[in-house]
């Protein structure tokens, strides 16, 4: 949602490239996990091939938890957390950050907001105090709400309002394919519902979430179990944990009934269309299978749909395709596989998604070859270690994986669910997640390509003028999948 840069500490290269073809080449990471008294979370991975740390702390608060008529809240708290403390005044957290020789980042999702922190080992203690003391209380004040939200408006501006497409793709699709608004709102917020945020909002859900209990810890780096968990215990052992009001019911059931809407766009030159699927459940035996299934689909440019819809028949420009609001393996609730296809002027949606059928039908009825499965399969393993290489990343993935899935050790089973996606299993998730009933789609079209008379077409979005950030408003934190 928003940018705010950062650099990754990058280690050594554990992995071979044979590690995807041969199961006894995993790199499984060490893993250590306590609990203390308060309920504070802490997950510490020892690596030593570095004089460098990675921290993360993960709240167990996100866009499904925001509050009704308070949509964007969450992301707005993301920003208000790097606003200062009684202790620790705006602008600190950055200037120790970065006088360290370090960065920082924060970003916020359906299910938890997270915030980083990748530094010199020396910089670990000053850093934990650091992320004690703004989970203990923040300097709630009128300037840094009203600063905050102005920041948080003027993103909207920028990446949703004034410009193409304006990520229809990950907020207007899943109002269309969600029942329930806890799942389905654009975490993004509307103008109005940002201007009722009060300061009295902003403590009680400080309160209400951003606990040690509600929280998860994760270290990686130039650092033993031992010294993590002693650091954490000194630093946050005296935060007296909270009472955190009950998670909603987000459950729903995969749809049994195409949606498809048509939408205009004043900004777009091509055309492009939005599909999403509903997932499986986190933690169910179709997920693996799904996750690559999605590779097989349009997992790239050797993918079906590209080599079919953009190198074949040249009716797209553009296939990408993601899961949720970042990887596959961090949802804790409905989400979409989705995909994204730019398309030419004079093509029709009809055609594409008839496309997308033939392809989804021949996996289905075909299954997937060994030698494809297995270059899928390194791909998919290669992306993982990557993704887990540098101390931040590890620490974040760790502490997000504590959060949803209750145990940070599935960052090394992972690999192990991948490596064991049959054909069948392939075949058996096509024909049970990517069928019409499931389907949601949205057309964005060119204004001057719009049908008038099309039923199917929704309300315009129209652009917004985009008013200038304040110099001296904090710069915005990063959201890692927008």
């Amino acid at each position: 949602m928003s940018l705010r840069a950062t650099t990754c500490v990058i280690t050594g290269c554990l992995i071979v490239a044979t590690a995807a073809a041969n199961t006894t080449d995993r790199w499984n990471l060490p893993i250590a996990v306590k609990k203390l008294d308060n309920g504070l979370t802490v997950v510490v991975s020892e690596d030593h091939s570095s004089p460098t740390v990675g921290i993360s702390v993960i709240y167990r608060v996100g866009i499904r938890t925001e509050p009704r008529n308070r949509t964007g809240f969450a992301h707005l708290f993301e920003h208000l957390m790097f606003e200062g403390t009684p202790n620790a005044p705006q602008g600190v957290f950055d200037r120790v950050t970065s006088g360290g020789g370090g960065d920082n980042n924060g970003s916020t999702h359906p299910d938890y907001t997270s915030y980083i922190e990748q530094a010199p080992v020396s910089a670990l203690e000053p850093l934990l105090w650091l992320e004690a003391d703004r989970m203990k209380t923040l300097a709630f004040t009128k300037k840094s709400l009203d600063g905050q939200r102005d920041v948080v408006k003027e993103e909207i501006n920028v990446n949703v309002k004034n410009q193409p497409y304006g990520g229809f793709a990950w907020t207007g699709l899943p109002m269309l394919a969600f029942g329930k608004w806890e799942n389905g709102h654009d975490g993004y917020g509307s103008f109005e519902d940002l201007d009722k945020a009060s300061l009295d909002d902003v403590r009680g859900f400080h309160r209400d979430f951003y606990g040690p209990n509600n929280a998860v810890l994760g270290i990686a780096g130039d650092v033993t179990p031992e010294q993590g968990f002693a650091l954490a215990q000194k630093y946050f052992g005296k935060v007296p944990a909270r009472a955190t009001p009950p998670r909603p019911d987000v459950s729903e059931p995969l749809n049994t009934a195409e949606k498809r809407i048509v939408q205009g766009d004043a900004l777009a030159r091509l055309p492009a269309l939005a599909v999403g699927w509903k997932m499986p459940s986190r933690g169910s035996k179709d997920q693996a299978a799904m996750v690559v299934f999605g590779e097989l689909l349009a997992g790239g440019d050797a993918s079906r749909l590209y080599q079919d819809l953009v190198k074949g028949k040249a009716l797209a420009v553009q296939v990408d395709d993601f899961t949720g609001s970042g990887s596959p393996w961090e949802y804790d609730g409905p989400t979409l596989y989705t995909l994204m296809i730019t398309y030419k002027n004079d093509g029709k949606a009809d055609a594409l998604l008839a496309a997308i059928d033939v392809q989804v039908a021949r996996i289905q009825h075909e299954g997937v070859d060994a030698a494809t499965l297995q270059r899928l399969k390194t791909r998919m393993l290669a992306d993982w270690y990557d993704g887990i290489e540098g101390f931040a990343d590890r620490a974040d993935r760790l502490a997000i994986l504590q959060s949803l899935w209750g145990d940070a050790r599935v960052v090394n089973q992972v690999p192990d669910w991948i490596d064991g996606v049959t054909s069948d299993d392939v075949q058996r998730v096509a024909g049970t997640y990517l069928t019409h009933a499931n389907r949601s789609a949205i057309d964005r079209r060119p204004d001057d390509l719009l049908d008038p008379n099309d039923p199917a077409r929704s309300d315009k979005r129209e652009p917004a003028k985009v008013k200038p950030v304040k110099s001296d408003s904090t710069k915005p934190k990063s959201d890692k999948t927008h």
